[in-house]
């Protein structure tokens, strides 16, 4: 696990004073309860919720200075959504080094949204104990600009289906056809086929993440995307 978390500090780009509070942070209840450990993930959960909430309201408050009110907590709102979060704790490959219980695991836990978002606010809350605001605002930043809000937000598969369900007749198909990458650090390659007919392609550090890109080149192909 040593070497997976020193790997997993260089994408936060982040290294830890205190070690046991990454580990504690990637800690979920279940392997917790299992390995009789005194703590898991949940108090810096809550802790990582008011981090990102002050972070990300001051981001927004700062950025789009002429907004009403109403209008920043709909930004502030995306920017701390599940869905959001999910996809910003797998591209720092949260789902590769959090600990789960047996059964968690068995279930697929490690690529549970409500997991992997609660996971997010955990490490955030341990980088904010270990080394103050400014590196926990620092890998905030990386993610919340609006562009990055909006592309975690849109589901282009979905989006792509809604196209070819207009045309019965077709059928939208992925494949992975390359995977790259150690298990820690997987990168997924895939295509998306019309009929047999390859589309668009992307890549990923998951396959569903993948087929999301290789949906978006998709449509931006079509014409339906920028």
């Amino acid at each position: 696990m040593s070497n997976a978390l020193d790997l997993f500090q260089e994408k936060l780009g982040y290294k830890f004073n205190n070690i046991e509070l990454l580990e504690r942070a990637l800690s979920h209840s279940s392997y917790a309860n299992e390995n009789g450990l005194p703590e898991s993930n949940e108090r810096l959960e809550f802790l990582g919720d008011s981090v990102l909430g002050f972070i990300s309201a001051e981001y927004f408050f700062s950025t789009y200075k002429a907004q009403s009110e109403g209008s920043l907590t709909k930004h502030r709102a995306a920017a701390v959504c599940e869905k959001t979060l999910c996809t910003f704790s797998k591209e720092l490959g949260i789902d590769k080094v959090i600990r789960l219980g047996k059964g968690e695991t068995r279930t697929g836990g490690a690529e549970r949204p409500s997991i992997l978002a609660d996971a997010f606010e955990s490490v955030l809350a341990a980088v904010y104990l270990d080394g103050g605001i400014e590196p926990a605002k620092k890998i905030v930043l990386r993610f919340i600009t609006r562009e990055g809000i909006d592309e975690a937000r849109r589901d282009y598969k979905t989006m792509l289906q809604e196209v070819v369900q207009k045309h019965p007749e077709e059928a939208v198909e992925y494949f992975v056809v390359d995977e790259r990458g150690p298990d820690h650090d997987k990168e997924f390659t895939v295509e998306v086929h019309l009929n047999s007919n390859v589309i668009g392609s992307g890549t990923g550090r998951s396959k569903k993440l993948a087929e999301q890109a290789a949906a978006r080149e998709a449509l931006r192909l079509m014409g339906l995307k920028e």
